[in-house]
């Protein structure tokens, strides 16, 4: 076989380790291992699993890391592993059991369809786009949200940082999730005042989220959709990872109403990877297929986000790169 082949192999075998690391997240293995190591037996009984079977997984599971088998047939958490336990701050527990989830994988069998249609193998896999989906199975929306936390947690920082946002007054974070960008912006500029537009089904976590931050006197939270409407009243709005769930047409439809929302000459600040041209390796080339394939989205270059901008009535000023592979597109409103 030649290193070629044998590369191309190496990578379309990372299914076997995704799906491993998949069950030792869904049954809690981190969590049972916390303590003290276990045996096969234990661990079995303990997730009410066929113990040969389980034993297979976990010795896999040490093979490359995330757990050590230190004696045959018992084994104990490595600093890899425990990365799965419940209540690491990192919420990689939650991550992967929403991009290694039985959903995710079944949007994926569609993958070809997407590839020929263009439209997400998610709605053939379910009849649902992706946040209808998440809206109709509720626990799988918080995990969901649970792993957006995760995986941008160290991002809001490196964003603030970057943003002037001093100058204004009243800030909107449009589709903000959960809180976490404007609750950064809000710590940072004790003088701003902010308001979040958010899903209904994720007001609540929100509004925990800006409570426990003590900053709910200088913060409003509100339901909204933004394809139907964008409040207007702000100095300047926020789109953080927004307009990558959706395709050129439905993110137009976001933006236009951004721009009715802002007076002339007020701000847009845009969060979203921008892929850089050529063979240049970026993570953002593969989000781009699952875009494709999960929320029916696209990732896209800095003429892409030009173009939507101008037909939109924005201009854009000036794109900034961050610390975290993340860009900060700046628009004024014409």
């Amino acid at each position: 076989m030649s290193a070629r082949s044998a590369e191309l192999i190496q990578l379309t075998a990372a299914i076997w380790k995704a799906r491993a690391i998949y069950a030792m997240a869904c049954l809690g293995i981190a969590d049972l291992l916390v303590d003290r190591p276990c045996s096969a037996a234990e661990l079995a009984r303990a997730t009410g699993t066929h113990l040969p079977s389980l034993h297979r997984l976990l010795r896999a599971l040490a093979s490359f890391g995330a757990l050590t088998e230190i004696q045959p047939s018992h084994f104990a958490i490595t600093e890899l592993g425990a990365a799965l336990r419940r209540d690491d701050d990192s919420a990689a527990r939650a991550v992967v059991l929403t991009i290694g989830g039985d959903w995710q994988w079944q949007a994926w069998q569609h993958f070809r369809r997407s590839l020929e249609t263009g439209e997400p193998g998610l709605a053939a896999a379910t009849g649902q786009r992706l946040f209808d989906y998440l809206a109709c199975h509720p626990d799988e929306g918080d995990l969901f949200n649970e792993a957006m936390v995760g995986m941008y947690r160290g991002v809001w920082p490196a964003i603030v940082e970057v943003c002037d946002f001093a100058p204004f007054q009243s800030v909107a974070d449009v589709g903000g999730g959960t809180g976490l960008l404007l609750a950064e912006i809000l710590a940072t500029h004790p003088h701003l005042s902010g308001a979040l537009y958010e899903l209904p089904a994720t007001v609540p976590q929100a509004q925990h989220l800006i409570d426990a931050r003590g900053l709910s006197e200088r913060c409003m939270i509100m339901a909204a959709d933004f394809f139907s409407e964008v409040p207007s009243g702000h100095d300047a709005y926020v789109l953080a990872h927004v307009l990558h769930d959706w395709d050129d047409a439905h993110a137009l439809s976001i933006l236009r109403n951004c721009r009715k929302a802002v007076a002339s000459g007020g701000r847009l600040f845009i969060v979203e990877i921008i892929l850089p041209p050529g063979d240049m390796p970026h993570r953002g080339k593969l989000l781009d297929l699952v875009m494709l394939t999960v929320t029916g989205g696209k990732e896209r270059t800095e003429d892409e986000f030009s173009a939507l901008l101008a037909a939109s009535d924005f201009r854009l000023d000036r794109v900034v790169q961050t610390a975290v592979e993340q860009n900060v597109i700046e628009a004024t409103a014409v």
